[in-house]
């Protein structure tokens, strides 16, 4: 039986093990592509592959949970092991990632006195069902019944988060009841009091995460454990990551990435992040908020070692030459056919208003006051609030009260204004000039915030109210859009100027392949290729072409839906072979 132990040092079979991981998650590849990427890592000379593993992904809704197509957990799993890579696991189940709301699902808010990241009870109560259920998918796959895991993480970063280590040893003895064999490691930032508030050393191997200056961060963490033990960069960040309105794509400097790869690996053992970052599909986005809102792009291409389409880089090759200064590089074929196709321009078919489809999309939710998406069952998208607000007469104190992320304000059915962030709740003064005039809130879920203290406020839509002139208004309709029905939109109906509409255009191909789709001259959106959410996009930048993988087209027709916010829209649309994230160098490789 194989085995693997934490002593003075990472031991497989009693010999001494150096883990050379890098970062692969699951959830932002198509499962497609998840060989050729794990192969690739192989090839630089990595022995190990880590993974976060998403709780809101696997348990959508409360109870219900999903491990089918690209969430298929065991299968990424067994793929690794054919292509040679142990794993190492982090259900956490906070993962922070970048990720919407950090991992967690939505549905934790509908409990108003939800505590996260504590041993508030109604929180441990979830995460017990969670974890139970997802270690019974994997509990075969650990290294201590022939499987590849070889250690699963306690928790992340908690250090930065809090310090309640009666939480950390609930989820350990959690973890272990539940069928997890493998040593369990935590992970924290080796600056401040992280270490002190993170760690459970009797239980876990306390490892950091870093980016520069490994050798000194080393011995803050070989001090801190006070015996020898194996050091440990879980995360050694060679790159950074994207927010709507950041003036360019973050890159780092190759060389001094690479100079801190062989510290790390002198001194221990490391898990690269990223080693490929891929895409924020859908509405999976996170966010941070320090001053203001940070939404990240759908683009997690990280400026990692392959590119976000899988393309090895000038820093692929530089980690390559390290990791050989350290262990025997192996020559794996890449097994999958991969190839980028500038398909060209496309005519718009078909367009529609979203007032005029509203009622095949959803049926009205009413009630007196406004509703949040938590409170409706509605885990992202928008809400469209809508109400009657009586005769024309002037408006002199108009607000949205609680309201996050993106508010656009409509009056029978005209723009008024739109509200981002820190603006929602700003006074507005209009006139109302028809006998009966309406009001429509279309309110954008942006992300919910997956670092730091204003974790526990992300519920969506408006929570407290509207104020018109002084005094909430009441009576509302509901329609939620989680944006998952889009065979629903009646392209039959009518269009109009200026407010928010889906766009349909049909492409014929012949052959399938990877490519992107400009957006150029596009306001703010979404866009789906054959019913499968492809991300957002908003003319703010940085990014401003998304990615749509080969596997999500097909020969002959293919549908492509665009929602957009703004009415700024055009009749044509270009596909690419070409990125357009700032200054991306890719290696020529046939595959």
């Amino acid at each position: 039986m194989t085995t693997f132990d934490i002593k003075d040092d990472f031991y497989l079979n009693n010999k001494p093990f150096k883990i050379i991981s890098g970062s692969i998650h699951y959830f932002r590849v198509v499962p497609e592509y998840w060989r050729d990427r794990l192969e690739k890592l192989r090839n630089m000379g990595c022995n190990t592959v880590e993974t976060y593993v998403p709780w809101n992904l696997h348990e959508p809704h409360e109870a219900q949970y999903d491990f089918s197509d690209g969430l298929d957990l065991v299968r990424f799993l067994k793929i690794a092991q054919e292509v040679g890579l142990y794993v190492i696991l982090r259900p956490s189940p906070y993962i922070c990632a970048e990720w919407e709301f950090g991992g967690f699902p939505y549905w934790l808010l509908r409990d108003p006195k939800m505590k996260l990241r504590v041993t508030y009870p109604n929180f441990m109560t979830k995460i017990e069902r969670y974890l139970k259920r997802l270690i019974a998918e994997i509990a075969d796959e650990q290294i201590t019944r022939g499987g590849n895991i070889i250690l699963m993480q306690v928790e992340n970063e908690y250090g930065g988060y809090a310090n309640d280590h009666d939480y950390l040893r609930s989820l350990a003895k959690i973890m272990r009841e539940s069928g997890a064999e493998v040593p369990f490691v935590t992970s924290d930032g080796p600056w401040g009091d992280m270490l002190e508030n993170g760690s459970i050393p009797e239980l876990a191997l306390p490892t950091m995460n870093c980016g520069s200056k490994i050798a000194d961060w080393y011995k803050r963490l070989a001090d801190f454990h006070g015996e020898k033990r194996p050091l440990m960069v879980m995360e050694f960040w060679i790159g950074w990551f994207d927010a709507w309105g950041d003036a360019y794509h973050h890159t780092t400097s190759s060389e001094t990435a690479a100079t801190e790869l062989r510290a790390a690996l002198t001194g221990g053992s490391v898990n690269i992040y990223m080693f490929h970052g891929g895409t924020n599909f859908g509405f999976t986005n996170g966010a941070n908020y320090y001053e203001k809102l940070a939404p990240d792009v759908t683009s997690y291409d990280y400026d990692a070692l392959l590119t976000e389409w899988g393309d090895m880089t000038p820093k692929y090759l530089d980690f390559q030459k390290v990791i050989s200064e350290f262990t025997e590089i192996p020559q794996i074929p890449l097994s999958t056919q991969i190839s980028k196709k500038a398909y060209g321009s496309f005519k718009l078919t078909n367009k529609v208003s979203l007032f005029n489809t509203l009622a095949t999309l959803a049926e009205p939710i009413t009630s007196v006051t406004t509703q949040t998406m938590e409170e409706l069952g509605q885990g992202f998208g928008y809400i469209y609030y809508q109400t009657t607000i009586g005769k024309a007469r002037p408006i002199t104190d108009f607000r949205l009260v609680t309201a996050m992320d993106r508010a656009t304000i409509f009056v029978n059915q005209t723009w008024l204004a739109t509200q981002y962030d820190q603006e929602i709740g700003e006074k507005l003064e209009f006139d109302l000039t028809e006998p009966d005039n309406q009001l429509g809130v279309l309110v954008e879920n942006m992300g919910r915030v997956n670092y730091s203290v204003k974790m526990t406020h992300q519920f969506k839509g408006i929570k407290d109210g509207v104020v018109i002139n002084g005094a909430f208004h009441t009576g509302w309709q509901h329609y939620a859009l989680p944006m998952n029905n889009l065979e629903k939109v009646n392209f039959s109906a009518d269009w109009q100027e200026n407010v928010p509409a889906f766009y349909e255009f049909d492409l014929e191909i012949a052959e399938t392949a990877d490519t992107f789709i400009d957006l150029t001259g596009w306001g703010k959106g979404f866009v789906t290729v054959n019913g499968f959410n492809i991300g957002r996009f908003w003319e703010t930048g940085p990014q401003k072409r998304l990615y749509i993988p080969a596997p999500k087209l097909q020969k002959g027709i293919n549908k492509i839906i665009i929602f957009e916010t703004e009415g700024q829209y055009q009749n044509k649309i270009i596909l690419t072979e070409k990125p357009n994230l700032g200054e991306v160098k890719c290696l020529n490789v046939e595959q």
